[in-house]
Formats: C-alpha cells, structure tokens, sequence
C-alpha cells in the first residue's frame, strides 16, 4: 500500500500532501511570500501527524518540479531529496503545469488547458494540454498580448489556469477563453507521482534539479547530494 509525501512550492503557496494507493489522506495548504523554509517542515509534521503515520512509513516523495519561483523550487527540491536520501526512498518529480492542469480536468474533463505561472512583466512560463493529458505545447516563456494562444483559441474553447490569469485576461478578450481559479497545489502533484510510482519513474535523488526554465548561476557543491 504505496504511502507517498508530496510537496509544492513552486509559487509563494506551500502545500503538503500524503497519499495512500493515489487516495488523498491528507492536505495542508498556505499562502505566506517568503516563508517556504520555516513552513515546509511544520507541514509536513502536520500532514504526517493528521494522518497517523510516521516519516519511516513512506514509500516515496514527491515534489514539484517547477518551473516557478527560483527560491521556491529550490527549498522543495532540497527537502524532497533529503528525505528520499534520508529513507532511502524514491524521489519523484512532477511538472508543476501539468498538475494545474489536473485540477482543471476535475470539472471540465473535456477542456483544452494552458497551464501559466506568471514569470515578470506580461511574461509568463505556459504549457497546453489537450482533454486526454497530451502535450500540445510544451513548456515554454511567452510575452503575453492579445495574440497569445490565438491558434488554440480559433478552434474551440480554451481554459486557462494559474497565478498569471489576472494579467492575461487584460491582454487575451477571445470569447472563447476560459479563467479557471486554480493554483498550485500538493494533491495534484501526488495524484500523478501515485501514477508515476507504479512505473517507477523515479529521479536520481544526487543529481535532480528542479525545471527552473531560466538559467540561474548558482554554485553548486559537488561533495553535497541535497545541493540543487
């Protein structure tokens, strides 16, 4: 009975989640700019204690794996692989667009989804997913303007998730846009590590870094596994 942590931290929400045989046991989520690396831990505590279970009863973890916030991505990828290191337990990583994009299929089960996270100005990291989960477009940055996903748009209704939708919906007016309210989240991230566990599409815990789509010049050591 495969027990998975999941973690997401890819915006300034931190949210932790613990899944039993892909079933959700329990979630915790808040939202606090800057305070991923005094929460995260609490949260996890939280999760583990709400559901009765202890740290060693893991059989994976999993953590979103961006893109989004630099520093976000960063404290999650670390957390995940010391606790995988720790518990010798697989580490899973799961594209942050495409858990958003799960959430969206949970009422629309039928919708095209472009998945944004607002990177600055009316730049923004988007990736578009057709009903059945295919990627259409993969990740990728986009200026937005009110040409922005036009193609998609030209062929049937497209919904649009994520914290970027406030500025796209002053840019795109096509009626036949959609605004879904939906952030990052932890369940969504562990609902697909459930599929990723069974197969076994696991992360090398020393090697893994998170997608943070933008090169960072970060200095990494080579004797320390948890650097990301």
């Amino acid at each position: 009975m495969a027990l998975i942590l999941s973690l997401e931290t890819s915006t300034d929400i931190c949210s932790v989640a613990l899944h039993k045989e892909g079933g959700l046991l329990s979630e915790v989520t808040i939202r606090e700019e800057g305070g991923h690396s005094r929460m995260l831990p609490q949260l996890i505590e939280q999760v583990m204690r709400d559901s009765r279970k202890e740290l060693r009863d893991l059989d994976a973890v999993s953590v979103s794996g961006g893109p989004g916030s630099y520093t976000g991505l960063r404290i999650g990828a670390s957390t995940a692989k010391g606790l995988a290191f720790a518990l010798e337990i697989p580490l899973i990583s799961v594209d942050t667009l495409h858990a958003m994009a799960v959430q969206a299929w949970h009422s629309k089960p039928t919708a095209t989804v472009v998945s944004m996270l607002d990177a600055r100005r009316m730049e923004v990291f988007c990736e578009i997913f057709s009903p059945v989960g295919e990627v259409l477009e993969p990740i990728r940055s986009e200026i937005l303007d009110e040409h922005s996903f036009s193609n998609w748009l030209s062929q049937s209704e497209v919904y649009f998730v994520g914290n970027a939708n406030e500025k796209a919906k002053s840019v795109i007016t096509n009626p036949k846009a959609r605004f879904l309210d939906i952030l990052p989240n932890a369940s969504s991230v562990g609902e697909i590590a459930w599929r990723k566990f069974q197969d076994a599409h696991f992360e090398d815990v020393a090697y893994f870094t998170p997608n943070y789509l933008k090169e960072f010049r970060v200095l990494k050591s080579k004797k320390n596994p948890f650097a990301v």
